[in-house]
């Protein structure tokens, strides 16, 4: 499989409805700890990287964290805070 980007990545469609909620969520938490999101349309990226359209296009949108799928279909909010914390990133409240 192509390497995904490290950091915080929102794997989406176009059309998907569930992704504009995903990447809302995603760039709200994200925020918190001043982090940004990688957005990345499977189905733009399959001409470079099939492989991601193939793991993950059943199930997006997809939160890959540093390239490791974290969360799909929906953004597991209070894990993605807590390993967002513990990887160091600093909160801003």
């Amino acid at each position: 499989m192509e390497t995904t980007p490290s950091g915080v990545a929102l794997l989406t469609r176009a059309g998907c409805h569930s992704c504009t909620h995903a990447s809302a969520v995603l760039h709200e938490v994200c925020a918190e700890f001043g982090v940004s999101v990688t957005v990345i349309d499977v189905d733009e990226a399959a001409a470079e990287s099939p492989d991601l359209r193939a793991e993950y296009g059943d199930r997006v949108p997809v939160v890959l964290l540093d390239g490791v799928e974290h969360s799909y279909w929906e953004v597991d909010v209070p894990r993605l805070r807590a390993d967002l914390g513990r990887a160091g990133h600093p909160k801003n409240v």
